[in-house]
């Protein structure tokens, strides 16, 4: 058994070194980015789109040269555990979900996924026992087309020094940074 080049031994030994732990939900994002990297064309540039913030992005990151941070993954948070895959130019692609309607076949997912045993109930073993038996099975996909002002990666721009805080900044966000505005996840304190 296989995910991307990696033996399922290999993807799980760097899916717990890449995000600390062997989630399920990392687990079954290998099999998702596999099963979209099998139905686009060889020798494309693609880019990705993950429908949560929870564990898809890694599974892309680890398995795919899409990165947040090279711009090439976008997260879209609508709580959806999908991802796609598209050609970079057209916007051609596959989009992979984790099927609720095949889960009946495995109550440990079913019970994780649709959060219907509290964590502290749940068999971890069996859960991971029952996405390498699943694999695939759980998974259903199906062509998509990215909108085309998606398609088109956002430059920084300008960049200039703010007058309130003495750090550089992209100049399209105004006179001053948006820290220096109040959009700050930091409280004020001085210290």
């Amino acid at each position: 058994m296989k995910i991307g080049t990696y033996s399922y031994e290999e993807y799980l030994h760097l899916i717990k070194s890449f995000h600390g732990n062997p989630a399920p939900g990392l687990i079954i994002g290998g099999f998702m980015v596999d099963e979209a990297l099998r139905r686009l064309p060889d020798g494309e540039f693609f880019d990705a789109i993950c429908e949560t913030y929870v564990c898809l992005p890694d599974a892309v990151q680890i398995l795919t040269p899409c990165t947040i941070g090279n711009g090439w993954l976008k997260i879209f948070d609508y709580g959806r555990f999908a991802l796609s895959l598209y050609e970079k130019y057209s916007g051609e692609g596959v989009r992979v979900y984790l099927d609720p309607a095949k889960l009946e076949r495995w109550p440990e997912i079913q019970g994780w996924f649709l959060k219907l045993k509290p964590k502290a109930s749940q068999d971890s073993q069996k859960l991971v026992d029952q996405i390498k038996e699943a694999g695939k099975d759980i998974l259903s996909y199906h062509k998509v087309r990215i909108q085309p002002e998606l398609l088109h990666k956002k430059k920084l721009g300008a960049v200039g020094v703010c007058p309130s805080c003495g750090e550089a900044y992209p100049l399209r966000d105004g006179k001053v940074c948006r820290p220096c505005l109040g959009e700050s996840p930091y409280i004020k304190e001085d210290l």
